[in-house]
């Protein structure tokens, strides 16, 4: 595990390093790179543990480990990215790639109605994630990058691409030895495969995004750090889903308990950014405690229902009833007060 959380920090720093320089060179917002590129690599391993958990008829895990990793995104990575300095989001996140997520959560869940997704469901997901992927780069394809300084020499765009790809590819090696560690934990556990899936898998197969948006927020690089949620998100859900589904030997097959909870709480969380983001633009670290305390609830939540622990049962009950409505509220005055300055 220690070698794979190492292989993780040098891949997320190399990652970072090369997105920012390719972002000047290409001159485009760093934003961008964050939302497609950087996404779509710190997404691979969750890729690489669907299709195998597919094809090895493990549809719970398939399915489970999305849902449970875009709830940790946003939650987790976003949440305490906000404590290392407070993220300021751009306008295109709010009015365009927040809407495209929401809209990904709405066809994941309408497609699952009839307890599945087949190969149609696949493709249609696919379909989705090409449109979001042609307005996401018409919008910010060709904005220009403010607030860094012109380098009196120019990176090597080749370098670059090569610092990127090797980055990209320590992330997956670090997350596939963390994950098979992990799993190997779990089982001896006796955790369910939907539970290993949202929790262990999950957050295993998330950590390339971790340590990415981790190390752009001590970087600075705010844009990159927000983008690369989004874009994780946006990719699990269309591109992962939607692959796995289309080339897996059966349908994968959803358990009511992720239909009736854990997509509703995907979609909650996606929901959640709305007023978040729009409270000045910005998720400052009071909203990063309150995004870590939500996914503390959630998986005190699971570890009650899952284990029967008694003790995660009255932590729970805690949280509910006294430690998140008082964040509630400060975080709702808050955005109150940052919108009645805004008008």
């Amino acid at each position: 595990m220690l070698s794979g959380l190492l292989l993780l920090l040098i891949g997320a720093e190399l990652s970072v390093r090369a997105a920012v320089h390719l972002a000047a060179i290409f001159k485009v917002r760093p934003l961008l790179i964050g939302l497609t590129v950087v996404a779509m690599g710190t997404s691979a391993p969750q890729m690489a543990v669907s299709l195998q958990a597919a094809f090895a008829d493990n549809t719970d895990i398939a399915v489970g480990s999305v849902i449970g990793g875009n709830i940790f995104n946003v939650l987790v990575i976003l949440g305490l990215c906000a404590l290392i300095i407070p993220l300021r989001v751009a306008r295109q996140v709010l009015h365009i790639d927040i809407p495209l997520m929401i809209g990904a959560c709405l066809l994941a869940i309408g497609l699952s109605w009839n307890g599945e997704f087949s190969k149609f469901d696949g493709a249609l997901l696919l379909a989705g994630l090409l449109v979001c992927l042609i307005v996401i780069i018409r919008q910010g394809g060709h904005t220009p990058r403010h607030g860094h300084a012109e380098t009196t020499e120019k990176p090597r765009t080749f370098t670059r691409i090569l610092m990127l790809a090797a980055g990209l590819l320590l992330l997956t090696a670090g997350g596939h030895l963390l994950v098979d560690a992990s799993v190997v934990i779990a089982i001896h556990l006796g955790l369910s495969e939907r539970i290993v899936g949202l929790t262990i898998i999950a957050i295993g197969t998330s950590l390339p995004a971790l340590m990415t948006s981790l190390i752009a927020a001590f970087r600075g690089e705010r844009d990159i750090a927000v983008g690369n949620v989004i874009g994780s998100n946006l990719f699990n859900l269309l591109g992962v889903l939607g692959v796995t589904a289309l080339f897996a030997p059966v349908p994968l097959t959803i358990s009511p308990n992720a239909m009736v909870f854990d997509l509703p709480i995907m979609l909650g969380v996606s929901l959640l950014c709305v007023p978040l983001f729009y409270s000045g633009y910005r998720i400052d670290r009071m909203e990063g405690v309150f995004l870590l305390s939500l996914y503390l609830t959630y998986g005190l939540h699971i570890l009650a229902i899952s284990t029967g622990m008694a003790l995660a049962e009255r932590l729970e009950t805690k949280m509910l009833t006294l430690v998140l409505p008082v964040l509630g509220v400060i975080v709702a005055w808050g955005t109150i007060r940052a919108w009645r300055r805004q008008h």
